[in-house]
């Protein structure tokens, strides 16, 4: 099924006549698979547009304070398909893993902590500087989501 602007075009392949120039949000859907939700840009003329909903679609990132066992340091967790990355300014901390390769990747939601072991054994007990576990719990789910998908074969969208 695809939508244009939150309205039904149809079902794919569809020729959607007469779009205005400009940003338009797209939503492609079909039973067994995960949507796609595009914002693309529109010029005059004909164009041709194709989306693989086999594609492993993956872009999150969460706030986070990483617990040292003297003191913290604060940056951000980002995932993509391609793997776990953790920004922050303290360079001793700083790591990028394909998500694959994790040893260990667990919410305790009760602790508001997300636990991430690297291959090699080095582990990280991150929290939100709000200290609730909501955003860790959504990003954990996303992520834990495509690690998933990449597993079963599907590859990961460029």
């Amino acid at each position: 099924m695809v939508f244009l602007d939150r309205v039904y075009a149809g079902m794919a392949p569809v020729t959607i006549p007469n779009i205005p120039p400009g940003s338009h949000r797209l939503n492609v859907s079909a039973e067994g698979f995960e949507g796609i939700l595009r914002t693309i840009d529109v010029t005059a003329g004909a164009a041709d547009l194709a989306v693989s909903l086999r594609e492993v679609q993956l872009d999150a990132s969460v706030a986070v304070t990483h617990k040292h066992r003297i003191g913290s340091c604060s940056g951000q967790l980002v995932a993509t398909p391609q793997g776990l990355r953790y920004e922050t300014t303290n360079r001793d901390d700083a790591f990028a893993v394909p998500l694959t390769s994790l040893a260990s990747f667990e919410l305790d939601y009760a602790a508001a902590t997300l636990r991430v072991k690297l291959p090699g054994g080095k582990t990280f007990n991150f929290t939100e500087p709000s200290g609730g576990a909501e955003g860790l719990a959504t990003f954990h789910g996303n992520v834990e989501k495509a690690k998933t998908r990449l597993a079963k074969g599907d590859p990961p969208a460029s």
